[in-house]
C-alpha cells in the first residue's frame, strides 16, 4: 500500500457485482497530502490494473484526476463477485523517471464461482486474432519474451502504438499476485508507425512459480487483450551471476 512515502488510500467502489457506481482513490505523498501532480509514463499519468485474485477479470484502465482534491476516479461496475487486487502505477512529479506501483485489495459481494486448476497456456485468441508467446521465464534473471500476432494464420503487420509501444505486457505472480514491471524492447514507435507480427519484451521473475501474463495491443484504433499462464523455472547460479554481476 505504500512506497517511498507514497500511500494508496482505501479504494471506494461498488460493493457488489449488481451495483453500478464509481471507483475512486487518492495517492498521498511523503508530506501526507494528496498528490495532485504526476509525470506521464507510457503516455498516461496513471495506469490502473484491476484483476481478480484467481487471475481472471483483468482490466487495464486510466482514471481521471481531480486536481483540486487529488482524487482519481472513473465509472465502474464489477462483472463478477470475488476478491480483487487494485494496482496504481504512476510516476510522481520531481522523483526522476522511476515509477511506483501501489496495491490494495477490494472484496466484491455476490455469488462467487472461483476459477481453479487453470492450465499453462502460451497461446490465446481474441476478436479473431491469435497470439503466441515464445520464450521462457527464469527466476532471478532477465528473460526475453516474444509475442506473435496472426489472423487466419497470416502474420499481422498493422500493430499500432499503444501506450508508447506496440504492446503493453503485465505480469502477476500466482498466489500473492505480485506485480512485475515488464519493459518493451526496441525504440519507441513514431506516431503513425505500424509493426508486427512480433512484439518483444524483457521480464524478470523474482522466484520460480506460476505467472499470469496479459498483453494489450492495438489494431485499427481498438485495443485487444490476451492472457497467458506460464511457469518460471529456478535459474542456475551462473544465470543469476550474469544478470547481476555485482552479486546483488
Amino acid at each position: 500500500m505504500s512506497s517511498q512515502g507514497y500511500v494508496l488510500s482505501k479504494v471506494s467502489a461498488p460493493q457488489s457485482a449488481e451495483q453500478a457506481g464509481e471507483l475512486a482513490y487518492t495517492i498521498t505523498g511523503p508530506d501526507g497530502s494528496p498528490v495532485t501532480e504526476y509525470q506521464e509514463a507510457h503516455e498516461k499519468e496513471m495506469h490502473l490494473i484491476v484483476v481478480r485474485t484467481d487471475g481472471t477479470q483483468y482490466r487495464h484502465v486510466h482514471p481521471e484526476l481531480d486536481p483540486s482534491t487529488g482524487s482519481w476516479s472513473l465509472p465502474w461496475q464489477w462483472e463478477e463477485a470475488g476478491t480483487y487486487k487494485i494496482y496504481a502505477d504512476f510516476a510522481p512529479t520531481g522523483d526522476g523517471e522511476d515509477t511506483l506501483t501501489l496495491s490494495r485489495t477490494v472484496d466484491v459481494a455476490g455469488e462467487l464461482t472461483p476459477v481453479t486448476d487453470r492450465p499453462l497456456s502460451a497461446k490465446d485468441e481474441v476478436d479473431g486474432f491469435e497470439v503466441t508467446l515464445d520464450g521462457e521465464l527464469t527466476a532471478g534473471t532477465s528473460s526475453d519474451l516474444t509475442l506473435s500476432v496472426t489472423q487466419d494464420g497470416a502474420p499481422v503487420t498493422t500493430l499500432e502504438p499503444y501506450l508508447g509501444a506496440f504492446g503493453h505486457l503485465v505480469a502477476l505472480r500466482e498466489g500473492d499476485m505480485e506485480y512485475l514491471h515488464v519493459h518493451a524492447e526496441g525504440e519507441d514507435p513514431a506516431a503513425g508507425e505500424t509493426s508486427g507480427p512480433e512484439i518483444s519484451f524483457m521480464a524478470e521473475a523474482p522466484t520460480a512459480g506460476r505467472y499470469y501474463l496479459y498483453l494489450d495491443f492495438q489494431i485499427d484504433g481498438e485495443v485487444h487483450t490476451t492472457q497467458f499462464i506460464v511457469e518460471a523455472e529456478q535459474g542456475t547460479e551462473n544465470e543469476s551471476a550474469d544478470a547481476h554481476p555485482d552479486g546483488h
